[in-house]
């Protein structure tokens, strides 16, 4: 994931369901997502009672039991002659004429009585790897900038974050912290520490958080290529910014996701990529907790949900977050690489429909539909020679495709590092070296 902004060639996209980033407020309430009560809604996913409600499902089930009924006589009815037509053609009941002689039955195979499939025991899995990751779970409250009003109190807010390093390093969402003038975190053991906003993203949803403690546990972190859709999911974070350490479960539902967030301080609408997509329930105040895997490892950072649906949550894959871990731990300024493109991620579809030679890749297409080049002036791309129509197939070697796409790789490179880039230009393959950039803020 690197600078480049959202393909102008591709078909204006439809509105787009709303989706919120997830903190809670309390009292803070432009951090909540709409819709969010304070505290926890009194009906969860349930609709309202009432007295009309319960009269018309009284009223539906006596109808039910009819039909059900009705249901039931006629596949008896059915059921018993067709049993008995099998029989007589089989000879293994007698039928009216008395010129066919019974055939001796024939005895039935007997089902083995081995055991079925081992299907594991999930709920242990998931003991096993909550109890191994919530110690290094905090809950972080934040307070923003005193209002000029005199009489009024900071607005604060609460999310959740990773103890990733012993030496007191946690890893949180931007929106959590981004605003923060002070930041309290409380520590699974009990104790409540004062942290530092060390830095933030300029490319996703995620920050640093320092803090100055003692035996401090972190967790293991895993690797989210390594993710499957299927897999077990479970999310640790503090629900609704009251219940501390809550534990859901789910599985990994789809990955390499998209979507658009509003967020919450500017407002304006922000584009997320390559996400994890759970159905492990990720609550307001589970932001910047842990996604983790069943053998106990943080896969990846929770940051969204989707309004107004059931199951669908969204998460940062880790290793995304590993160069700026990474970073924060060597002391240094939190940074990514920068290439200067506008680009279309080629599949077989955006191939035949353009006339390309290849399907996979990274395509410069001329047309941005802004009326600027897609290399952008000044920019690395440009500096290296990168031209309109080239299209990007390998980063040092690993070719760019749907299973790694270009943000992918880059992101594992630091600025400032040099790399060399295949290019089919003119059904050519050329080796360009390139030198990365630093990604200017406020890039989408």
């Amino acid at each position: 994931m690197t600078d480049e902004t959202q393909p102008q060639t591709e078909p204006q996209p439809q509105p787009e369901p709303p989706y919120s980033y997830s903190p809670p407020t309390e009292p803070r309430s432009q951090w909540a997502a709409p819709g969010w009560a304070q505290g926890s809604p009194p009906h969860w996913f349930e609709p309202l009672p009432g007295q009309e409600r319960r009269r018309q499902r009284r009223n539906r089930s006596g109808a039910y039991v009819a039909v059900l009924f009705v249901v039931a006589l006629v596949g008896s009815v059915l059921g018993s002659a067709l049993t008995y037509g099998a029989l007589l053609g089989t000879g293994q009941i007698r039928g009216n004429s008395n010129n066919v002689a019974a055939a001796s039955p024939t005895p039935l195979p007997v089902a083995s009585a081995s055991p079925g499939p081992h299907l594991g025991n999930d709920s242990t899995a998931v003991t096993s790897a909550a109890q191994q990751v919530s110690p290094a779970v905090v809950t972080i409250t934040v307070e923003a900038a005193a209002a000029t009003d005199p009489l009024s109190l900071p607005e604060t807010g609460i999310g959740s974050g990773i103890i990733y390093d012993s030496a007191g390093w946690i890893l949180t969402n931007r929106h959590v912290v981004a605003d923060a003038t002070t930041v309290t975190v409380d520590l699974n053991d009990g104790r409540q520490v004062t942290g530092t906003v060390y830095g933030v993203d300029t490319l996703t949803d995620l920050a640093i958080v320092k803090i100055d403690a003692d035996n401090l546990h972190s967790a293991p972190i895993g690797d989210s290529t390594l993710l499957q859709p299927g897999q077990t999911a479970i999310v640790i974070g503090s629900a609704l910014g009251t219940f501390t350490n809550s534990v859901t479960s789910g599985v990994i539902s789809a990955l390499g996701r998209t979507l658009v967030t509003t967020d919450p301080l500017s407002g304006e609408r922000r584009r997320l990529r390559n996400l994890i997509q759970t159905d492990a329930a990720i609550n307001p105040g589970n932001s910047g907790g842990p996604l983790v895997n069943a053998n106990g490892e943080v896969v990846g950072v929770s940051t969204a949900y989707a309004e107004g649906a059931q199951g669908i949550f969204f998460a940062i894959p880790i290793n995304i977050a590993k160069p700026i871990m990474r970073q924060a731990v060597a002391g240094e300024q939190l940074t990514r690489p920068w290439l200067g493109i506008i680009y279309v991620a080629v599949d077989k579809g955006v191939a035949a429909e353009n006339g390309l030679s290849i399907d996979y890749g990274a395509w410069l297409a001329p047309d941005t539909g802004t009326g600027e080049s897609p290399v952008k002036d000044g920019s690395p791309a440009a500096a290296a020679g990168l031209m309109p129509n080239d299209i990007i197939t390998s980063i040092n070697g690993a070719r760019v495709d749907s299973s790694q796409g270009l943000d992918d790789l880059l992101s594992a490179y630091d600025p400032g590092e040099r790399l060399t880039i295949g290019v089919l230009r003119d059904g050519q393959t050329l080796q360009i070296g390139v030198t990365l950039g630093t990604r200017p803020a406020g890039l989408e």
